[in-house]
């Protein structure tokens, strides 16, 4: 059965709910497929967006995006499975994403490794990207973290509080993990209702994601947003991490993984963020305006330097307007490379004739 009877009773709220969006030539379509996918696609639409605001190409972005959300996508499942409290049947279970079972902390750790390696690789600045994808990240998650409400997961530990959610299928799921949770010292009466920590999640992302757009014209330097993320990320997930039931395990240890990762994240970005703050105090930031590949392929075949390159395409304050950033990048793209190299080459030509006058002078001098 996809359908479930979602019960909100201090609300006053019941919602028949399918987890069949729609179907198509025989193939059921989940709600939790479309609206992961619809979280990516809101990151993207904002990462393309504002990339030139981080002096990032957006042409060169597009390879980096490839590669890092498919092995997002794949690190989300693998960390998953890694730690699920059961074993998988087969290849194919483990593999298959139409049930769930994908871990936030395994997406952003394969995003972060092998998107910085896609960057490398395409010559795109790695730090600026990271602040990029930080803020695409809880937009994304902000919404991705509904798939969960359709597939009815991710939830908490009973409660009587406002938002205190009943369903056929928190009832049959606390049915048959009481004993384990027990064992962890967790207890649970299945015809309660439960915390919607999906929900919490999903309005801490939110809220984060809001409060670091506005701060973006006031970051000091390339980085501190993917910092502050996994500073606010980290310290939302470890709270909410400890209402769940369903939370992966360390084996051997019993400490929940994501309460383990968010900790990490909070105290090494808390330092990061202290002695990085003191560095670049009273230093004004410019971001280094980006060059499209087109553009650079022609400024380096002109016999420019990367150094020359980037002074060419110049910089603006970090306080410039989202049309600024805009405007002096397409401005960027229609540059003369070919004509440019030539005013530097005649700008150095006479220091570079006066050389050896000099020395034939000191020459006949001796």
């Amino acid at each position: 059965m996809t359908t479930n009877l979602i019960q909100f009773p201090r609300l006053g709220l019941e919602l028949e709910i399918d987890r069949v969006a729609f179907t198509l030539g025989g193939l059921n379509i989940y709600w939790y497929g479309l609206i992961i996918a619809a979280g990516l696609l809101l990151a993207l639409a904002f990462a393309f967006h504002y990339a030139a605001d981080f002096g990032v190409d957006a042409d060169r972005l597009v390879d980096v995006v490839l590669v890092g959300t498919v092995c997002a996508i794949v690190c989300a499942r693998a960390y998953y499975v890694a730690f699920a409290p059961f074993q998988y049947d087969s290849i194919w279970d483990m593999i298959n994403l139409r049930d769930g079972g994908i871990a936030i902390y395994g997406a952003v750790i394969g995003a972060a490794v092998f998107g910085g390696l896609a960057c490398r690789w395409r010559g795109v600045p790695i730090l600026p990207t990271f602040d990029l994808v930080a803020m695409g990240f809880l937009v994304g998650q902000g919404m991705g973290r509904w798939g969960n409400f359709f597939n009815q997961e991710a939830f908490g530990t009973n409660t009587n509080s406002l938002f205190g959610m009943y369903s056929r299928a928190t009832h049959e799921y606390l049915t048959w993990w009481q004993d384990d949770l027990a064992a962890q010292g967790v207890m649970v009466d299945p015809s309660m209702p439960v915390h919607p920590t999906f929900l919490y999640e999903s309005i801490w992302c939110f809220v984060g994601f809001f409060a670091l757009w506005a701060f973006l014209k006031k970051r000091r330097y390339n980085g501190q947003i993917a910092l502050l993320y996994a500073v606010w990320y980290g310290a939302g997930r470890f709270w909410i991490e400890g209402l769940r039931t369903d939370s992966l395990l360390i084996p051997g240890l019993g400490l929940r993984v994501s309460q383990v990762v968010a900790l990490v994240c909070v105290v090494a970005g808390l330092v990061l963020l202290a002695v990085l703050g003191r560095k670049h105090k009273g230093v004004p930031f410019q971001v280094q305006l980006a060059v499209s590949g087109g553009a650079l392929k022609q400024a380096r075949a002109a016999g420019l330097t990367d150094a020359q390159i980037a002074s060419i395409a110049g910089k603006l304050p970090v306080g410039a307007s989202h049309a600024a950033f805009a405007a002096q990048t397409a401005q960027i793209a229609q540059t003369n490379w070919a004509a440019r190299a030539a005013a530097l080459a005649e700008e150095n030509a006479p220091a570079e004739e006066s050389a050896p006058e000099a020395g034939q002078q000191e020459t006949a001098e001796e």
